[in-house]
């Protein structure tokens, strides 16, 4: 019987492709391109995914644009309620985290995804879903171009350490890690999402890890 995998993000667990201007957010990757599915392919038949990726989704903030559904404290619990029975978790967030309008260092994004580990940790969800693992990606760091330049001002500097406090976290919590910077880089067109190849590697090396991990 397979095991079950919940894939928690924001655009770039959605499938977003890089946007020429602000206006192009509703497009999203075919299921042959976005990482979710590649890793699904790769695991087969030995793990099924659910995608669980929202669009500017942070790890535990409301956003005054986008809404108070953004903050992923609630997705995440939201999430965890509505599926399952499931036996790891892996979370990609804190790009978001990093815009300007939110003033927080890379300390605080870490902060905030160990919110999340709280609640995937606790006695409740662990025994609603019988024990599951977790998985947390360090993001990409981003680059500051063209449409999302403004909004994710000073974020390349404070993107860039964040695997430093990721890393910090996964030992103190005993769970897994990847850096998808040490495979990946957002593309060059907005500096935030990635471009198809990016997906398709992403993908691939995740599929691996968990293979490796938990076979």
């Amino acid at each position: 019987m397979s095991k079950t995998i919940l894939a928690f993000g924001d655009s770039n667990t959605f499938g977003t492709p890089p946007m020429l201007d602000r206006d192009s957010n509703n497009s999203r990757y075919e299921e042959d391109i976005r990482w979710p599915m590649v890793m699904q392919k790769y695991l087969d038949p030995y793990w099924q995914v659910i995608e669980e990726g929202l669009p500017g989704r942070t790890t535990s903030l409301a956003d005054p644009e986008m809404g108070d559904h953004m903050n992923g404290q609630i997705g995440l619990k939201i999430a965890l309620a509505s599926h399952g029975p499931i036996d790891l978790l892996i979370i990609m967030l804190g790009t978001n985290d990093s815009k300007i309008q939110f003033g927080l260092a890379a300390e605080q994004i870490a902060s905030g995804l160990a919110s999340l580990l709280n609640i995937a940790i606790s006695p409740d969800m662990q025994r609603k879903h019988d024990n599951f693992d977790i998985l947390i990606i360090t993001p990409p760091h981003v680059k500051e171009k063209n449409a999302l330049e403004k909004i994710f001002f000073n974020a390349a500097e404070k993107t860039a350490e964040l695997d430093k406090y990721y890393s910090k976290l996964a030992a103190r919590y005993k769970v897994g890690k990847i850096n998808a910077g040490d495979f990946i880089e957002t593309s060059e067109t907005d500096g935030v999402h990635f471009d198809p190849s990016e997906h398709k590697v992403l993908g691939k090396a995740v599929a691996k890890y968990i293979l490796n991990n938990w076979p």
